[in-house]
């Protein structure tokens, strides 16, 4: 039976992450979630207290569809800082055989676990979700509206990423040589093998960063990384560029 773990790379999250959990929960069936694994690097604020506090109530106490009372496995683990490295930590420990990394402020749809589990019965050994932020913004609108397409240049690790642990550990996991671009190295590798599919169904991610920095600012800094890492730029010189522009 298809079992899915969930890996969640977190930094300074105390403000979403229990959200986000309660969210997990009650959009999914515990008859296929395997684990949710919070990956720190290394938080400075109460983000882990909280997970911890969060694990040991009752409050993720859920009932199955088969109407039997279940607790769904949430798991704390430490990595390195970097997504990369914290995403490699949670699959190289995840029981599932598939894989499902999130962003703590990324809110899947409604029965994403059977989505995901339909597409996987399909042959489609990876994918994501269509995009929405959570902004009126009419550019950011505009590019939500894009992510419906499979088009290459529409995806990003907002949109999430599930992908078979077999196939996962085929390519190699993430490339932790990249602080940021961690996600479209691994899609581009995706698209290299046609194992790609977006799931029409929207994932509610936060704009937070767009709203800090202004979205023109934003979105030209990162059209310029992914311009750079087309021409050939090295993970170095992505991460130098991100540095001193998007503090």
């Amino acid at each position: 039976m298809n079992k899915i773990s969930i890996v969640i790379p977190v930094l300074n999250e105390e403000a979403t992450i229990v959200k986000l959990l309660k969210h997990l929960i009650d959009n999914s069936s515990s008859d296929n979630i395997a684990e949710i694994m919070v990956v720190d690097g290394g938080s400075t604020d109460k983000t882990i207290e909280i997970v911890s506090s969060f694990v040991t109530s009752s409050e993720f106490s859920i009932k199955s569809r088969f109407s039997v009372t279940t607790r769904t496995d949430i798991k704390v683990l430490h990595s390195k800082k970097g997504r990369a490295k914290q995403m490699n930590t949670g699959a190289e420990v995840a029981t599932g055989n598939i894989l499902y990394f999130l962003h703590a402020d990324a809110f899947p749809p409604k029965d994403f676990d059977q989505l995901i589990l339909n597409e996987v019965a399909k042959e489609n050994l990876a994918g994501c979700f269509r995009m929405q932020f959570d902004s009126n913004h009419w550019w950011l609108r505009l590019a939500s509206w894009f992510t419906q397409f499979s088009w290459r240049p529409c995806r990003g690790g907002d949109q999430s990423q599930f992908i078979t642990k077999d196939l996962f550990e085929a390519i190699g996991g993430y490339d932790e040589d990249y602080i940021i671009y961690e996600d479209n190295i691994l899609i581009n590798e995706l698209y290299k093998r046609k194992q790609f599919v977006v799931i029409n169904k929207k994932i509610k991610t936060s704009a937070r960063l767009y709203k800090k920095l202004g979205v023109w600012k934003l979105q030209y800094h990162f059209l310029r990384i992914y311009i750079m890492r087309w021409f050939g730029a090295s993970a170095d010189d992505i991460y130098s560029y991100f540095k001193k522009h998007i503090p």
